[in-house]
């Protein structure tokens, strides 16, 4: 019997947002990734952590449907977010994407404006119905992503001339502005500095009162500081996943073990 909860180290019990069922992901013929069963909790911070080519991006991408731009990709299994199947052939996908939204490895703001870039989402899809309401909307994204107080007095200035862990944080600003309910990240501090790599990690925390996050890491520590639950991949298998304390300090599977202390990675 499916779970409808599931545990995390600072609460006892989180329902479930996503639903991965024997997910399984072709690149023409070639398989990437094998039978994937996962129950994403909302509210929460759920870490992928594997070696490089493990599956964890490519499984990342099924949640909003992104493999479906690659050619010859396939993927089999089912996936539910809020019980609903995302891979019905009658729901729109520019409709997924505004409720899961995504930000990318390396800072990929848009060549406009830092305002045009936030309310770009909104715009298309509607949400403001005069410039007053946008102007809420852009104030409120750039709020939550711990951005405005650095770029309110230059809004009409090209959002690629921040730095990168602000254009990052314009990202992370332009996917909360259509009210997403669950945001993916992939990698989000792989091309920043440690000062801005911390800023980010202090900004998921608290986005995570709000939101349902999913991230990709290639750091340990960085799952282990950000993350209340952990998914272990290793060459395109799902080895493990639990509440981010107890797989790092007593996972079940020696490969977890082996990843967690080095033995390879």
């Amino acid at each position: 019997m499916e779970s409808s909860t599931v545990r995390t180290p600072d609460a006892e019990q989180r329902p479930v947002r996503v639903t991965a069922r024997n997910v399984s992901v072709f690149y023409g013929p070639k398989q990437s990734l094998f039978d994937v069963s996962i129950d994403i909790p909302e509210k929460a911070v759920t870490a992928f952590i594997g070696p490089s080519g493990c599956g964890k991006s490519t499984f990342l991408r099924c949640f909003n449907r992104m493999n479906d731009t690659i050619e010859g990709c396939r993927v089999t299994g089912k996936i539910s977010l809020d019980g609903g199947d995302i891979y019905d052939p009658a729901l729109d996908v520019v409709e997924l994407r505004a409720r899961v939204g995504m930000v990318f490895q390396k800072p990929n703001p848009f060549p406009k404006s830092i305002y045009e870039n936030v309310a770009y989402g909104p715009r298309i899809h509607g949400l403001a119905r005069s410039k007053a309401d946008m102007d809420a909307i852009v104030e409120s994204s750039l709020q939550k992503a711990s951005l405005w107080n650095e770029v309110k007095d230059r809004l009409h200035e090209p959002g690629t001339g921040l730095s990168g862990g602000q254009q990052q944080r314009l990202c992370i600003a332009r996917a909360i502005a259509v009210s997403p309910e669950v945001i993916l990240m992939d990698e989000p501090c792989s091309a920043l500095d440690p000062i801005a790599t911390a800023r980010i990690e202090e900004l998921i925390d608290e986005l995570k009162q709000n939101y349902t996050i999913v991230i990709v890491t290639h750091s340990m520590q960085q799952a282990a500081r950000v993350s209340q639950r952990t998914a272990f991949f290793h060459l395109g298998n799902l080895v493990e996943e639990g509440p981010t304390d107890l797989i790092f300090t007593s996972p079940g599977e020696k490969r977890t073990q082996d990843y967690i202390t080095g033995r390879y990675g």
